[in-house]
Protein backbone atom coordinates (compact mmCIF):
# COMPACT_ATOMS: atom_id res chain seq x y z
CA UNK A 1 0.00 0.00 0.00
CA UNK A 2 1.32 3.44 -0.84
CA UNK A 3 1.21 6.40 1.50
CA UNK A 4 0.65 9.82 0.09
CA UNK A 5 -1.37 12.95 -0.18
CA UNK A 6 -2.08 15.97 -2.32
CA UNK A 7 -2.40 19.73 -2.22
CA UNK A 8 -4.48 21.97 -4.43
CA UNK A 9 -2.75 25.00 -5.94
CA UNK A 10 -4.37 28.43 -6.36
CA UNK A 11 -4.73 27.92 -10.13
CA UNK A 12 -6.83 24.75 -9.53
CA UNK A 13 -4.18 22.16 -10.40
CA UNK A 14 -2.92 19.65 -7.85
CA UNK A 15 0.39 18.20 -6.71
CA UNK A 16 0.22 14.56 -5.62
CA UNK A 17 2.93 12.91 -3.53
CA UNK A 18 3.18 9.11 -3.12
CA UNK A 19 5.69 6.88 -1.35
CA UNK A 20 6.02 3.65 -3.34
CA UNK A 21 8.25 0.56 -3.31
CA UNK A 22 11.31 1.04 -5.51
CA UNK A 23 11.57 -1.05 -8.70
CA UNK A 24 15.35 -1.22 -8.38
CA UNK A 25 16.99 -4.46 -7.20
CA UNK A 26 18.21 -2.72 -4.02
CA UNK A 27 14.65 -2.27 -2.80
CA UNK A 28 13.64 0.56 -0.51
CA UNK A 29 11.04 3.18 -1.30
CA UNK A 30 10.80 6.19 -3.57
CA UNK A 31 8.84 9.42 -3.17
CA UNK A 32 6.99 10.30 -6.39
CA UNK A 33 5.72 13.84 -6.95
CA UNK A 34 3.27 14.53 -9.80
CA UNK A 35 1.79 17.82 -11.01
CA UNK A 36 -1.49 17.50 -12.92
CA UNK A 37 -4.86 19.12 -13.58
CA UNK A 38 -6.59 16.93 -10.96
CA UNK A 39 -5.89 13.92 -8.71
CA UNK A 40 -7.30 11.40 -11.16
CA UNK A 41 -5.09 12.71 -13.96
CA UNK A 42 -2.01 12.55 -11.70
CA UNK A 43 -2.67 8.90 -10.84
CA UNK A 44 -3.34 8.14 -14.51
CA UNK A 45 0.08 9.56 -15.41
CA UNK A 46 1.69 7.09 -12.97
CA UNK A 47 -0.42 4.17 -14.16
CA UNK A 48 0.55 4.90 -17.77
CA UNK A 49 4.18 4.43 -16.72
CA UNK A 50 3.43 0.88 -15.57
CA UNK A 51 2.57 1.51 -11.93
CA UNK A 52 -0.79 -0.22 -12.09
CA UNK A 53 -1.62 -0.57 -8.40
CA UNK A 54 -1.24 3.10 -7.46
CA UNK A 55 -4.07 4.54 -5.37
CA UNK A 56 -4.40 7.62 -3.22
CA UNK A 57 -6.43 6.99 -0.10
CA UNK A 58 -6.67 9.98 2.18
CA UNK A 59 -4.19 12.77 2.68
CA UNK A 60 -1.82 11.35 5.29
CA UNK A 61 1.45 12.52 3.68
CA UNK A 62 0.80 15.62 1.54
CA UNK A 63 3.68 17.14 -0.43
CA UNK A 64 5.92 19.55 1.43
CA UNK A 65 6.43 23.09 0.10
CA UNK A 66 9.89 22.05 -1.14
CA UNK A 67 8.38 19.13 -3.08
CA UNK A 68 5.74 21.41 -4.63
CA UNK A 69 8.40 23.89 -5.71
CA UNK A 70 10.59 21.15 -7.18
CA UNK A 71 7.83 19.61 -9.29
CA UNK A 72 6.55 22.99 -10.52
CA UNK A 73 10.04 23.88 -11.77
CA UNK A 74 10.56 20.56 -13.58
CA UNK A 75 9.45 20.50 -17.24
CA UNK A 76 7.93 16.98 -17.02
CA UNK A 77 5.99 17.66 -13.81
CA UNK A 78 6.91 14.16 -12.56
CA UNK A 79 9.92 13.64 -10.28
CA UNK A 80 11.18 11.16 -7.67
CA UNK A 81 13.88 10.54 -5.07
CA UNK A 82 14.67 7.86 -2.53
CA UNK A 83 12.61 7.94 0.66
CA UNK A 84 13.28 8.68 3.42
CA UNK A 85 15.55 11.50 2.31
CA UNK A 86 18.54 11.02 4.59
CA UNK A 87 21.34 12.23 2.29
CA UNK A 88 19.61 15.30 0.85
CA UNK A 89 19.39 13.56 -2.50
CA UNK A 90 18.43 15.70 -5.47
CA UNK A 91 15.20 15.13 -7.40
CA UNK A 92 15.38 12.94 -10.51
CA UNK A 93 13.17 12.85 -13.61
CA UNK A 94 11.08 9.71 -14.09
CA UNK A 95 13.34 8.58 -16.94
CA UNK A 96 16.17 8.00 -14.44
CA UNK A 97 14.06 5.62 -12.33
CA UNK A 98 12.88 3.65 -15.34
CA UNK A 99 16.48 3.30 -16.56
CA UNK A 100 17.65 2.23 -13.10
CA UNK A 101 14.87 -0.34 -12.79
CA UNK A 102 15.60 -2.23 -16.05
CA UNK A 103 15.69 -5.93 -15.42
CA UNK A 104 13.88 -5.50 -12.13
CA UNK A 105 10.32 -6.48 -11.42
CA UNK A 106 7.98 -3.77 -12.77
CA UNK A 107 5.84 -1.76 -10.37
Amino acid sequence: MSAGGFCKLPNGSVVVALTLPSPSPGGGTVRMIVHAVNRARALTRLRNLGMRAVYLRGNAEPPTPDEVTAVLHHPDGLIWRAAPDTLNELWHPIRALRRQGRGAVPF
